[in-house]
C-alpha cells in the first residue's frame, strides 16, 4: 500500500484535463471487478431460473420430463363466459333428469355415455385432459362430436383440485360418472407412475371434492374386469377373490375399489363400481386388439395372436359399447343419494359393485376370423406365447347381479358389434386423410 501511495503522489499535476496513466495493477483490478459483476449478475439469473423451475405450481406447470404428469399443463378456464357455458351444458332439460359430471368425457366410453345422457335430456358436463396415451386427434374428433351434441368439455385434469372444486361451486351435480383413468395393461411396464397418478391419486382428488360438495353427488365409476387377475374360477362373480392382480393396472383398479369403500364408510358417499369387460365399438381405443388388428390387416402387416401354455386358447368377454352405456345409465338411475353433508356422514350410504360383460367369451383367433370376413382381407397371422406382462388367459363375466338389480341385458353379439366398428373405422380413416395410428 505504501509503494502504491508514493507512486500516485509522484504523478505531477497537469493543467486542464487530468489524464492518469493506468498501471497494470489498476487495469487488472478493474478487469477483475468487471468480471465479478458479470459473474454475480449471471449467478443471480441462474438462481432465479432454478427458483422458478422448482417452485412453480405443480398443478399448472409440471416438469415436462415426467410422463406421469404430462397432462397437468396450464389450462384456460374460469371467468363469467366460461361459467355460463358450464351451467348451460349441465342444465337439466327433462322432467326427471339428472345433472352429471362425466370425467374422461372425450374417451371411448365417456363419449358414448355423455351422448346418451344428453340425448335423453340430462345435464352433462365433461372433464378431460386430452393426454397423449394414444393419438389425441381421435379425442379431439370425439370432442367435436360432443360439442355438436351440446356437451361442453372442460379441458383439465382430475388431479387439479382447484378446478374440480370450482366445477362443484358452479354446478350442484346430482351425479358423477367417473371414467377418467390411465387404461391399458402393457403400458404399465413402460410408465407405471401414470397409473398411480390417474387411477389412485386422481380418484382421491375427485372423491375429496365430492365429499365436500353440498349436496354430495352419487358417484358411478369404471373399475375393471382385470381385478379378477389370476382367478381361475369362471365365470367371474362379484363375490370372487380379487386379491391376485396380474398387472399394475389391475392393482390400481382394485385399490380404487378399496378407496371408494373408505370414502363411502367415512363420508357417506354413494358409490357404484362397474367392472367393464373388454369394451369395443366405434370411436374405440387404438391400443385395443380389435382396433390395431383391423389397422394392421388393412396394411398387410403380420398380427400376433397369443396362445396360452400347451396351445391353450386365449379368450375375451367382448362387450359392445352400447351395452356398456345401458349399464352405466342404469347404475346412475338406480344410485341412491349420498348421506353426507359438508364432509360429514349422516347415515349409511349405498355401496355397489357390478360386472358389465357379455357373458360369451370368444377366442381371439375367432375375433380375427370375423375381421377377415368383414374387411375381405386375409390376415397374416403369427401365433406366439402369451407374454407375462399382465395379460390373462381369459375373461368371462357373471352378470346375474347386474341383471337382477340394474335390468342389465347385453344384446349385441361380436359379429354384429364388429360390423358396426368396421363401418365406422373405414369411414373415419377413409381416403388416407387420417393416420390410423
Amino acid at each position: 500500500m505504501l509503494k502504491h501511495a508514493s507512486y500516485l503522489d509522484s504523478i505531477p499535476p497537469a493543467q486542464g484535463k487530468f489524464k492518469m496513466e493506468k498501471s497494470p495493477y489498476v487495469h487488472n483490478r478493474l478487469r477483475w471487478h468487471s468480471s465479478l459483476m458479470k459473474l454475480t449478475f449471471w449467478s443471480f439469473i441462474f438462481l432465479a431460473l432454478i427458483f422458478i423451475f422448482f417452485y412453480r405450481s405443480p398443478s399448472s406447470n409440471p416438469l415436462p420430463q415426467d410422463p406421469s404428469r404430462r397432462s397437468l399443463r396450464t389450462y384456460n378456464w374460469g371467468g363469467p363466459a366460461w361459467e355460463k357455458r358450464v351451467r348451460s351444458s349441465a342444465r337439466i332439460r327433462s322432467r326427471d333428469g339428472i345433472s352429471v359430471l362425466v370425467t374422461g368425457a372425450a374417451g371411448f366410453v365417456g363419449t358414448h355415455v355423455s351422448t346418451a345422457l344428453k340425448r335423453r335430456g340430462d345435464g352433462v358436463l365433461g372433464l378431460d385432459n386430452f393426454n397423449d396415451y394414444y393419438d389425441p386427434s381421435l379425442k379431439r374428433a370425439r370432442h367435436a362430436l360432443l360439442d355438436r351434441s351440446g356437451v361442453f368439455i372442460v379441458e383439465g385434469d382430475i388431479n387439479d383440485s382447484i378446478l374440480v372444486r370450482k366445477l362443484f361451486e358452479v354446478v350442484a351435480f346430482t351425479h358423477v360418472m367417473h371414467l377418467a383413468a390411465q387404461a391399458g395393461v402393457r403400458y404399465a411396464m413402460e410408465n407405471p407412475s401414470s397409473y398411480v397418478h390417474s387411477n389412485i391419486a386422481g380418484l382421491v382428488s375427485l372423491l375429496e371434492a365430492c365429499k365436500s360438495a353440498n349436496p354430495q353427488p352419487a358417484i358411478v365409476w369404471a373399475s375393471s374386469s382385470s381385478v379378477y387377475g389370476l382367478n381361475s374360477k369362471v365365470p367371474f362373480s362379484e363375490k370372487d377373490r380379487t386379491d391376485q392382480p396380474a398387472s399394475l393396472y389391475a392393482a390400481t383398479k382394485k385399490a380404487g375399489e378399496e378407496i371408494a369403500h373408505t370414502y363411502n364408510h367415512i363420508y357417506g358417499l354413494s358409490l357404484t363400481a362397474l367392472r367393464f369387460f373388454t369394451v369395443y365399438g366405434p370411436w374405440g381405443r387404438p391400443d385395443m386388439a380389435y382396433f390395431f388388428f383391423t389397422r394392421d390387416i388393412l396394411k398387410g402387416k403380420t398380427i400376433s395372436i397369443f396362445e396360452a401354455a400347451n396351445h391353450g386358447t386365449v379368450a375375451r368377454d367382448f362387450t359392445y359399447v352400447d351395452d356398456i352405456v345401458k349399464g352405466c345409465l342404469a347404475a346412475l338411475d338406480t344410485a341412491e343419494k349420498s348421506t353426507g353433508t359438508g364432509g360429514k356422514k349422516k347415515g349409511p350410504a349405498q355401496f355397489r359393485i357390478y360386472n358389465l360383460g357379455n357373458t360369451s367369451p370368444v377366442p381371439v383367433s375367432d375375433l380375427v376370423s370375423i375381421l377377415e370376413r368383414l374387411l375381405k382381407v386375409n390376415a397374416k397371422r403369427k401365433v406366439i406365447k402369451l407374454p407375462q406382462n399382465g395379460d390373462v388367459r381369459f375373461t368371462h363375466a357373471n352378470i346375474s347381479l347386474a341383471q337382477r338389480e340394474l335390468g342389465y341385458k347385453p344384446s349385441t353379439d361380436l359379429q354384429t358389434g364388429l360390423k358396426k366398428f368396421v363401418r365406422w373405422y373405414l369411414g373415419y380413416y377413409s381416403g388416407g386423410k387420417k393416420a390410423a395410428g
